[in-house]
């Protein structure tokens, strides 16, 4: 038996009627159990949710009971902490502490304390108690829970990919943008850079379904690095073969350190390199000269530099236009159904895996 606590003056209790699949789950459920900060297990995951509020607590003033909500991640909004004063809560003093590691006792498993508050939301899970600023409101922006449920990744992966673009990297008509990866987060950077009007826009990836599919999604060429012997001569090539002076921003969604090294001689002077794929731990050797004399800028990012509460009305937005067709990433599993939504999420079959509960 599955027990909740009751929620607390700035937390919501919400229904949760999907929930999408995110590679930071995967990551952060394969760390040993003793990993100093984090709760041991029982703990719930999930930090893409979607659905409708049950109860409020006492300080929560923007939704009401029976609003939809889509789930973002949590931050401190204290006006002592930069990040949250400038809109950019991903970058929150408190984040690490307030959205990947667990409270402890949110719920109880068979009488056993199990963590939650993960993102603010642990929405892997029919119920889900959620920090009021992981909640936004789209009452008024969505039209029924279908798409609702379509809607649920907007809290990480599409706003992490899309928002990269737009707000952190700022692409334009002018430029050269590259993805290396083409999950939904690459797939998302992709959207965003055609909503951009961007110049050219390159889809980098190994698996021949998503190099077929980002063409619909605004790509207007496509590398297929499988059958590369040396990505650290073969993918700048072929970068400046379609585009000879080289790219002006690289979005790299993977996390694989040669590729990320292969973006430097792909780009143009002041082109700039944005790492959005887990790296944590990976070390990379540098010609530091080289990028001084060019300009390059390596650049860390979480959650695309947004602000929920504005980005996600955006993208939904840009859904309206049809030019966010995120339609064509889902793929919908009922919750009992999760290992299959892990393998076809692994083999490259499902792009982005909603549950639904």
């Amino acid at each position: 038996m599955v027990q909740l606590r009751e929620p607390g003056e700035d937390e919501l209790l919400v229904k949760i009627i999907a929930s999408g699949v995110c590679h930071t789950d995967i990551a952060i459920s394969s760390f040993p159990a003793d990993t100093p900060g984090f709760h041991p297990y029982p703990k719930i995951l999930g930090h893409e949710g979607a659905g409708i509020v049950e109860r409020i607590g006492s300080k929560i003033s923007h939704v009401k009971k029976g609003d939809k909500v889509l789930l973002s991640f949590d931050y401190c909004g204290s006006d002592g902490c930069r990040a949250c004063e400038d809109e950019t809560p991903g970058y929150c003093e408190q984040f690490h502490v307030k959205n990947l590691f667990h409270v402890p006792d949110v719920y109880q498993i068979d009488g056993e304390p199990a963590g939650g508050l993960f993102f603010g939301q642990s929405s892997f899970s029919s119920l889900a108690l959620v920090k009021g600023t992981s909640v936004v409101n789209v009452e008024q922006l969505v039209k029924d829970e279908e798409e609702l449920k379509l809607f649920a990744p907007m809290g990480c992966g599409y706003q992490t990919g899309a928002a990269a673009v737009t707000e952190l990297a700022d692409v334009g008509k002018r430029d050269v943008v590259v993805v290396f990866g083409l999950g939904g987060v690459g797939m998302s950077a992709i959207m965003a850079a055609s909503v951009r009007g961007a110049h050219t826009i390159i889809g980098v990836d190994r698996v021949q379904s998503r190099l077929d599919l980002v063409k619909e999604m605004g790509a207007t060429h496509v590398i297929d690095t499988s059958n590369f012997k040396d990505v650290g001569k073969e993918l700048p090539a072929a970068i400046k073969e379609i585009a000879p002076k080289g790219a002006n921003a690289v979005f790299d969604t993977t996390g694989v350190v040669p590729l990320i090294a292969a973006a430097i001689p792909a780009l143009q002077a002041r082109g700039q390199i944005i790492l959005i794929g887990i790296v944590n731990g990976k070390t990379m050797d540098l010609d530091l000269g080289a990028l001084l004399n060019i300009g390059t800028a390596i650049r860390g990012c979480i959650e695309g530099n947004a602000n929920p509460s504005k980005f996600i009305p955006q993208m939904i937005d840009w859904y309206r236009q049809d030019r966010f067709p995120i339609e064509k990433l889902a793929r919908f599993y009922k919750s009992d159904d999760f290992e299959s939504a892990l393998t076809d999420m692994h083999t490259g079959s499902t792009i982005k895996p909603i549950l639904l509960w």
